[in-house]
């Protein structure tokens, strides 16, 4: 099978279309013939091994394995002794490591389940790693309620996209923070109001929130503070992006110095797979409540193409491999 690898630290070049073999299942696994895979940041940041932090878990000198991507999408090929649920040709959805590929396999009760029929495969991979960051982040940190006000801080990319429409969903107040050439889709997506970050900064504006849900990291946690009411809770999604060493541990561990000794509660997070929060989303995504925002979709070939022009920071939702 096809599959793109990589073996040692770098830009995209670094990234090579293999011919490997076809993954072998276990009683409890699935082979999946993978028709998307989504790119992430955590795709660029594995790559390049940076910040440094990531490479505790992929590898101090070199990858220790060198497949990429995590979001897909795809057709069920076969089935091991134990698995119930799926048969051959089921369409599926879910996270594996090793997604930029032709074939993955994954065990039968991790995060993968049966694909929205109203969502193409394309669609349909754009929804995991997002999806969990944004659902993760509003419910489980932000303990978003109806009625209340939440700022969504780069509310037009892939993570963004989806948390505005939860925010939506649930009920909430919902004011969008953007670029200039993503206003007209972040209105689309539900919010109350946009702010085009350009023209107006939301840190020194009047309005308090009960939430900010950061993706962009373009203001300090002092700044973000003044713009929640007093009991409010701010959630750095993804954490920092700037330096290589220490600055990234800084960033995460300044939100829970902190948050003691202040009324409002302040953290950074990366999100966590689980297969009930993958249900949540499925029901949501089929009711119609939530619909996976596509920027544009390159080839399996092109894939470090793909994963340039999300590092540009431009992408208006998400970028799909269709394989």
């Amino acid at each position: 099978m096809k599959a793109i690898r990589y073996h040692r630290y770098g830009p995209p070049e670094v990234l090579e279309l293999l011919d490997v073999d076809v993954p072998t299942i276990g009683a409890d696994e699935l082979l999946v013939r993978v028709r998307a895979a989504a790119v992430n940041p955590l795709d660029f940041h594995f790559m390049r091994g940076t910040p440094y932090l990531v490479r505790l878990a992929s590898g101090l000198r070199r990858p220790r394995d060198g497949g990429m991507g995590v979001d897909l999408a795809g057709e069920v090929e076969a089935i091991g002794a134990n698995v119930t649920g799926f048969a051959p040709g089921d369409a599926v959805f879910g996270a594996r490591d090793g997604a930029f590929a032709e074939y993955v396999r994954i065990r039968h009760d991790r995060a993968v389940l049966p694909k929205p029929g109203n969502l193409t495969m394309e669609q349909a991979a754009a929804v995991p790693i997002a999806g969990f960051s944004a659902l993760q982040a509003l419910r489980d940190k932000a303990k978003v309620q109806p009625g209340h006000k939440v700022l969504v801080n780069g509310a037009g990319g892939g993570v963004g996209t989806f948390a505005v429409q939860l925010a939506t969903a649930f009920g909430a107040e919902v004011t969008a923070v953007c670029s200039t050439g993503k206003v007209e889709l972040a209105r689309r997506l539900g919010a109350n109001r946009v702010i085009d970050y350009t023209r107006e900064d939301y840190t020194r504006g009047p309005d308090r929130y009960d939430a900010i849900i950061d993706m962009a990291g373009s203001h300090s946690l002092g700044e973000n503070r003044r713009a929640l009411t007093r009991n409010g809770v701010y959630v750095g999604v993804g954490g920092p992006e700037g330096g290589q060493w220490i600055a990234p541990l800084i960033g995460v561990l300044k939100p829970a110095v902190i948050s003691p000794f202040v009324s409002q509660k302040l953290s950074v997070f990366l999100a966590r797979t689980r297969r009930d929060d993958l249900v949540v989303l499925a029901r949501m995504l089929e009711a119609g409540q939530v619909t996976p925002v596509i920027d544009r979709t390159y080839s399996l070939a092109e894939a470090a193409e793909a994963i340039r022009y999300l590092e540009q920071g431009h992408a208006q939702g998400k970028v799909v491999l269709t394989i």
